[in-house]
């Protein structure tokens, strides 16, 4: 009797998982004056992780409505909304649905797509569990790389000389470095991991601060982390 065969899709599905970083919002609207994570970051993000991992996508509209509306400048908008079904698929043929809906105002013809964008977007946000917060508070809201809280990283626990670990030395000199990298600050890890300061952290902390960083993006990259 042949053995049932689990469908690759789900192992492709956690690969990507575990290899995509946050997305952070690096996108700004200035009509109104909110950051967001745009479809662009979303896709750039998963992108390497699909490929590796052999994963594509299929889009199908399910329903569709569409409607005018007057701005209060007297103007008009087309309001659509989308419940589309976006299949995941990887080398076995075995495949995941995510269904979403998705709205989109445009004052041309490009609502239709907005509204695509948006579920799609939400589509691999939930299916893929991308983390949509940075793992760290805002690098611009910490003191700037390069200062006594950076540097300060770098120091080890203070211990006599015997009692000094030269591994746990070394995994706090690449946090210091990582923290450099990306920008940010002393005080994000220790709010992500509630210790007094960062020489109190256990070994096992260290080195997941570590894995969690090096998934970020370097400082001033216009994508964000």
């Amino acid at each position: 009797m042949e053995e049932s065969r689990v469908p690759m899709i789900y192992s492709a599905i956690c690969g990507v998982m575990e290899d995509i970083g946050a997305v952070g919002k690096g996108d700004y609207n200035k009509t109104q004056g909110f950051k967001y994570r745009g479809i662009d970051a979303v896709m750039n993000a998963l992108n390497p992780a699909m490929i590796k991992h052999k994963i594509f996508c299929t889009p199908e509209v399910l329903e569709q409505s569409r409607e005018e509306r007057t701005t209060s400048k007297g103007g008009s908008l087309i309001y659509s909304v989308c419940r589309m079904r976006y299949r995941f698929y990887t080398t076995d043929g075995s495949f995941v649905d995510a269904v979403v809906v998705g709205e989109g105002m445009d004052s041309g013809d490009k609502a239709t797509n907005k509204a695509m964008s948006v579920a799609f977007k939400y589509a691999c946000f939930q299916t893929f569990c991308i983390p949509t917060e940075n793992l760290m508070d805002d690098p611009d809201s910490e003191t700037p790389d390069g200062s006594v809280k950076n540097r300060d990283a770098r120091k080890p626990p203070e211990k006599d000389e015997k009692d000094r670990d030269p591994e746990m030395e070394n995994f706090f000199k690449e946090l210091a470095e990582e923290l450099i990298r990306t920008g940010y600050g002393e005080n994000s890890i220790i709010k992500t991991y509630k210790v007094e300061k960062i020489q109190d952290m256990s070994k096992l902390q260290v080195k997941d601060a570590i894995g969690r960083l090096k998934k970020c993006s370097t400082k001033g990259n216009e994508n964000g982390v």
